[in-house]
């Protein structure tokens, strides 16, 4: 079989483990062929050639952005922290847009999405990227419809995975398609990586802050909700704290906040139990009680249900542990690149 020519297009500031990650995939591939045929032809390409500086400082040979012309097998456009700089090039843009139509699949790492969606490339597809920018993406790209718990999504020829190492599941799944499930798991077995990882994307996202709402009655539930968690919270009372009939009281908080008073309260529960795992030695079954779940089996399934872990799992996975015990992180700051 012939090569396979992977195009990497990068930029100044792009995240170097977005593209090395791959990379390192499809080397191992032909590493593992030995030259009989069906490899990858890596080929890096900028507008900033011949070198290029990532975003930690590493500085990355590349070849100008028509050395790229040509048929494509897989185009790979990684993210980075200078994305809202890459956003405004027209002339990266323009040129990601046009080798699209020239390549056998796209396929992003991370914030590389939001330059997809910039071509126009994902209008009226299923896409995802790091959990901190979904939102975001929604935002800028109403067409796109942003999938924020995946690792990666596969929309017809268009490949999109979520923040940064996600690269690596992206790229076993590429070489799965071209090679096959046994090749690809020995590929994963030789890099010492999950061929498949469990749980989505949302088990590394900060704890969920949602956005208080703008009408005073709906902010005021919100902020009520929060103050009682470990309460019983039906929506009938809460609509009728607010002063409104049931129906109304649904209609207006979905409107404002996104979701159903249910959904957000359940949650805001899921957020309360994720940071006590992370920050206490409290048993499960107490955990369960303090976020207002009524049975250890019901906060089992809630938990399992919107992070594919249970809590035992997410606990051994985030708890935060020092010689002197238990830690609380801080609260980070917003550095969103985009």
């Amino acid at each position: 079989m012939p090569e396979r020519r992977v195009v990497v297009v990068f930029y100044s500031g792009a995240q170097a483990l977005d593209m090395t990650g791959p990379i390192e995939v499809f080397d191992t591939v032909n590493r593992q062929l030995a030259g009989s045929g069906g490899g990858y032809r890596i080929e890096f390409v900028s507008a900033d050639a011949p070198l290029v500086r990532t975003s930690s400082g590493m500085l990355v040979g590349a070849e100008p952005l028509a050395a790229g012309d040509g048929p494509i097998d897989t185009l790979l456009v990684p993210g980075g922290w200078s994305l809202k700089e890459a956003l405004g090039d027209r002339e990266l843009v323009s040129w990601i847009r046009r080798a699209a139509g020239r390549s056998r699949r796209v396929a992003s790492v991370c914030g590389g999405a939001f330059l997809l969606a910039e071509a126009g490339l994902l209008a009226g597809r299923r896409a995802t990227t790091h959990w901190a920018y979904c939102a975001e993406m929604t935002r800028r790209y109403p067409d796109v419809r942003v999938e924020p718990e995946p690792i990666f999504v596969w929309d017809g020829r268009f490949v999109t995975s979520a923040g940064v190492s996600t690269g690596i599941d992206l790229a076993l799944a590429l070489v799965e398609a071209d090679h096959g499930a046994a090749f690809a798991l020995e590929i994963a077995r030789f890099l010492v990586l999950f061929f498949k990882r469990n749980g989505g994307q949302s088990q590394f996202s900060a704890i969920l802050q949602a956005q208080l709402a703008d009408r005073p009655p709906i902010r005021a539930a919100q902020e009520w909700i929060l103050e009682h968690l470990e309460q019983p919270l039906p929506v009938p009372e809460i609509a009728e704290r607010a002063n409104m009939s049931l129906r109304n009281f649904a209609r207006v908080f979905r409107q404002e906040v996104g979701t159903p008073p249910a959904r957000y309260i359940e949650q805001m529960r899921i957020a309360r139990a994720r940071k006590l795992l992370e920050t206490t030695a409290l048993p499960v079954g107490q955990i369960a009680r303090r976020c207002g779940f009524p049975a250890t089996e019901t906060f089992f399934r809630s938990f399992g249900r919107a992070l594919e872990l249970t809590p035992n799992e997410y606990r051994h996975r985030f708890q935060a542990l020092t010689p002197a015990g238990l830690v609380v992180r801080p609260e980070q700051p917003d550095r969103s690149p985009v």
